[in-house]
This record gives structure tokens, C-alpha cells and sequence, in this order.
């Protein structure tokens, strides 16, 4: 036996998928106009924008779901955004707070401070 033959059980699907809609420009335009003020449909609404755009009301169903998904993903990505600006804020005012410091500012080296590190660490063992 073929090893294949664990698929040959399997229920065939009952009818073919609905190939993608291409909405056209219009529609679109005509969809997002309404999803400015209304995020939600009542079914009057939904077939007077089914029948005024030639489309189904399972299409506008769908088009208003996949539309309430996109912007909750947008709004996601903007929080992770701001926060990321804030973070980033925060670092960058720590560091202009530390080059004010002239203390911390460094000066620079002589070689002989070089060659007096370099015995430092060779009499600790680090070198």
C-alpha cells in the first residue's frame, strides 16, 4: 500500500471556495466613506450599500469585518510605535542630561596613561 492512502479517507470538500473580490475603485471609495462614520451595519444599511454598489450583502458583510480588523491592527501598530518614540525619548534625554555632566565627559588620552593602564592590568592578572 501506498503510504498516500491515509488521505484517500478524507472528506472531499462540498463546493469550491469563492474566488477573491476585486473591488473596484468606486466601491472602495464608496465602502471607506461609510466606515468613516459607521463601523457597523444594520441590515437596512447593509443592503442599501449592496444594492447601490452591485454587490452582495455577504461581500459588504465581509468588506466591514476585514475593515474593523485592519484598523484595530493599525491602532496596534501605532501604540507599539508611540511607545517605541517614548522609549527612545526617554533614552535620548538621559544622554543629553549626561553630556550636560562635564564630569562624565572624557578626556582625552596620553600615552602614558596607556602604558600606566596597560601595567595596571598586567599586575592584576588581566593582561
Amino acid at each position: 500500500k501506498s503510504h498516500l492512502d491515509i488521505f484517500s479517507n478524507r472528506p472531499q470538500p462540498k463546493k469550491k471556495r469563492k474566488s477573491r473580490t476585486a473591488f473596484t475603485n468606486h466601491q472602495i471609495f464608496e465602502l471607506e466613506k461609510r466606515f468613516l462614520y459607521q463601523k457597523y451595519l444594520s441590515p437596512a444599511d447593509r443592503d442599501e450599500i449592496a444594492a447601490s454598489l452591485g454587490l452582495s450583502n455577504a461581500q459588504v458583510i465581509t468588506w466591514f469585518q476585514n475593515r474593523r480588523a485592519k484598523q484595530k491592527r493599525d491602532i496596534e501598530e501605532l501604540k507599539k510605535d508611540f511607545d517605541s518614540v517614548k522609549v527612545f525619548s526617554a533614552h535620548k534625554s538621559f544622554l543629553e542630561n549626561v553630556n550636560d555632566l562635564s564630569i562624565l565627559k572624557k578626556k582625552p588620552m596620553h600615552e602614558s596613561d596607556m602604558v600606566g593602564l596597560a601595567a595596571a592590568a598586567a599586575a592584576a592578572g588581566m593582561g
